[in-house]
């Protein structure tokens, strides 16, 4: 018998772990529930919800392949080696199948699971599937990973060029095991259910998934340039929380835009390759958590950094997280956030750029907040993208580059068709405006919209002080290798 271990690999289309399995023998699979673990990583419950509801769709594909799926729990991810064990004795399995992750914590377990296997005679494979390349094969000349994205995109470009990572052939079913599945729950304790609306607008399942990746190539992909900045345009994919779950994989995005572009990578529409551009964004920073583990430990990734003398100003923060700062994209973006579990990414962007330099907010208060809140909550990619907008990170925007919210405002949400939706009590507001922060003609007040909790100017000079007396000039210098 051949056991598969689902984690963040709900699909069985192109699922490398769950094809080789079944190349071997009768398969068998299990997921394991670990409430206090995802607690302990801040996963959000509208996340904990939505892999509930892609497991439930999985099942029963499973089940249409005669695969049963066995749920086990494993509160937290030291239990993993005896819980999987155990599932090992009761059903006579020789080996093990599982797709790699990648985080310090993720790496700890996997190894103690092997080493419990091994000892019990249980061969256990891993495989690469959540990225495109594994990590520690995409390295500077010097034998290092980048710290430079143009510079790993070139070298990615160049191994695509050789070769793209083929395609798993679809199952067939096997012969029936006699083995019933378990019953996916519809809920985790720990974990409150979210507003109906979130399943309406993140249906699960792969076929969602593809459907959003064809609608998006079809009718969004040609503009994707310059209409992913425009949070009131539908001009992204939306696919984030489906290739964070597993749900679709980055091969089956990279074929479909490779189909539609004539193969180019670099060339052609420059939406796909702007796009292309993304998923190689998504596999740096991953290949970041690898290289270096201190990023999963909430470290600045430029230790010098660590100096900052961050503000401990909790109603600040507390006023950031409800979006009633005063600035009206930051709450808009945040509303944004708490009504969908979702936020547009020059939004990201923009409001943690306004936590932490505006306000002088450590970033691992947003980079917390975010995954508490996130459906598509990434480990890698929420740090890389803080880390990013704070001046702490790999590639980080340099510390003098403070995103004015209102000129930001104005440049992408230039009616403020997007600041309308999430602040209704700001729509009687011409589109010049709505973006203000300041009162006039006592509008501000009629509707009771909050008085801004800082002054963009003096909190900008505030930052800029701040990061210059860092007693380094490690900082300022590019990090090209």
């Amino acid at each position: 018998m051949q056991l598969i271990w689902l984690r963040s690999d709900l699909r069985v289309h192109d699922n490398t772990a769950l094809s080789a399995a079944c190349s071997q023998g009768p398969t068998l699979a299990v997921w394991l529930i670990s409430a206090q673990q995802w607690r302990s990583h801040d996963d959000a419950p509208c996340k904990i919800d939505f892999w509930l509801r892609n497991l439930a769709q999985l099942s029963e594909q499973l089940t249409a392949l005669n695969i049963p799926l066995l749920l086990r729990e494993a509160d937290t991810w030291d239990q993993a080696p005896d819980v999987l064990l155990q599932v090992c004795r009761d059903y006579q399995v020789q080996a093990l199948h599982l797709n790699e992750e990648y985080g310090v914590n993720e790496s700890r377990r996997d190894q103690a699971v092997s080493a419990a296997m091994a000892r019990a005679g249980i061969t256990v494979h891993g495989y690469l599937d959540q990225l495109l390349f594994k990590p520690g094969t995409i390295l500077t000349r010097n034998g290092g990973y980048f710290q430079v994205f143009s510079q790993f995109r070139k070298v990615c470009y160049q191994r695509l060029q050789l070769g793209v990572p083929s395609l798993q052939r679809p199952l067939t079913a096997q012969a029936p095991l006699g083995i019933c599945s378990d019953t996916i729950p519809i809920q985790v304790a720990g974990f409150e259910p979210p507003a109906p609306s979130l399943s309406e607008l993140w249906p699960a399942g792969e076929a969602e998934a593809n459907a959003r990746l064809q609608r998006f190539i079809d009718e969004a992909a040609e503009d994707y340039q310059q209409q992913r900045d425009l949070p009131a345009a539908m001009g992204t994919s939306q696919l984030s929380p489906y290739i964070a779950a597993g749900v679709i994989s980055p091969r089956q995005c990279l074929h479909r835009a490779l189909a539609h572009n004539q193969g180019e990578f670099d060339s052609g529409n420059q939406g796909l390759v702007t796009w292309i551009n993304e998923l190689l964004w998504r596999e740096f920073y991953k290949h970041i958590l690898h290289g270096y583990p201190r990023v999963s430990r909430h470290r600045a990734f430029r230790q010098e950094t660590e100096a900052l003398p961050w503000r401990h100003a909790p109603e600040e923060l507390k006023a950031w997280q409800q979006g009633r700062t005063g600035i009206p994209i930051i709450d808009a973006a945040m509303r944004q956030l708490l009504a969908t579990g979702w936020m547009h990414n020059r939004l990201r962007m923009i409001v943690a750029m306004f936590l932490t330099k505006n306000l002088l907010i450590d970033w691992r208060e947003g980079e917390r907040f975010f995954m508490r809140h996130l459906i598509d909550g990434d480990l890698a990619a929420n740090n890389g993208g803080w880390q990013w907008s704070a001046s702490t990170g790999t590639d980080a925007a340099p510390y003098f580059r403070i995103f004015n919210p209102i000129s930001q405002s104005q440049r992408f949400d230039s009616q403020g068709h997007f600041i309308k939706r999430w602040l209704p009590e700001r729509g009687d507001l011409d589109g010049k405006n709505i973006h203000l922060a300041m009162q006039f003609d006592g509008l501000f007040a009629k509707n009771q919209y909050p008085q801004p909790i800082v002054d963009l100017s003096s909190s900008r000079q505030r930052a800029l002080i701040a990061f210059k007396n860092l007693s380094t000039r490690q900082f300022e210098e590019s990090h090209f290798e």
